[in-house]
């Protein structure tokens, strides 16, 4: 599968997209995964809005429930699910518009990295002594 087509693969998907898509398509709820899990539904729904992620044996749980390998729901390889559309059911105006998508998704996560540095940059000379 080429990373044009590649629906959740890394430079494609996050890990909350692959959770929430695997989720989905094992036909579960948010409420219905949390209470399988163990966990509570915010907690879910900061790994599918990928502000935080499980530890390692809530993401062996998570993969075993959704059917998935474990490296595929870190990175988008291995055992997975397939994307919801296929190369030759998408238009080419369609997959031009899924491949700007994939670019500008991919400059925006360089872009946030960008600004992280420079708010550690900012940090560590907020917090240097000032000389007078």
């Amino acid at each position: 599968m080429t990373d044009e087509t590649d629906w959740y693969g890394p430079e494609a998907a996050t890990f909350g997209d692959r959770v929430a898509a695997a989720r989905e398509r094992a036909g579960m709820n948010q409420g219905v995964l949390a209470k399988r899990l163990g966990v509570k539904l915010t907690t879910l729904r900061s790994w599918e809005e990928d502000r935080s992620e499980p530890r390692a044996n809530r993401l062996s749980m998570l993969a075993g429930l959704l059917n998935v390998s474990m490296m595929w729901l870190i990175n988008g390889e291995g055992e997975g699910i397939e994307g919801p559309l296929d190369a030759e059911t998408v238009g080419e105006d369609m997959q031009a518009i899924l491949t700007d998508i994939r670019l500008l998704r991919a400059e925006m996560l360089s872009n946030v990295e960008a600004m992280g540095r420079l708010e550690k940059r900012l940090r560590l000379a907020l917090e240097a002594p000032q000389h007078v």
